[in-house]
């Protein structure tokens, strides 16, 4: 069964290099265009990870990822930006992301980061099943 990544990124030009890359991976992509449009396909739909910046109109990426925990707290949230800094790292992971990319992206890291994580959430799932 193939895993669903929501991607949220206000650049399409990210959305589409994550898209192709991931898609070639065997992932299966949704994206948003915003936060506020990821919330509202967080809350519509089930996903394996979720891809989120931060700096983003309507909606930051680390208010989407305090909405993505309460509601949806099993779904791993991968925060990436260009605009951060060690602070927003940190502040992002004490906050419940899984990991922090910065942009670009290097595409090896992400790989691992998303196989890790969700295969760390399937082996949690499977032990409480």
């Amino acid at each position: 069964m193939s895993q669903t990544i929501l991607v949220i990124d206000d650049e399409r030009a990210i959305r589409r290099t994550l898209n192709e890359i991931l898609s070639f991976e065997g992932y299966v992509i949704d994206e948003a265009v915003d936060g506020a449009e990821g919330v509202k396909k967080i809350r519509e739909n089930t996903y394996d990870c979720i891809l989120c910046d931060i700096k983003m109109p309507k909606m930051d990426g680390l208010e989407v990822l305090h909405i993505a925990r309460e509601e949806k707290p099993d779904i791993p949230f991968i925060v990436i930006s260009g605009h951060g800094n060690i602070e927003t790292a940190v502040d992002a992971v004490k906050k419940g992301a899984y990991d922090y990319i910065s942009k670009p992206p290097d595409l090896n890291r992400l790989l691992i980061t998303l196989r890790k994580c969700i295969f760390k959430v399937y082996t949690l799932t499977d032990n409480i099943n």
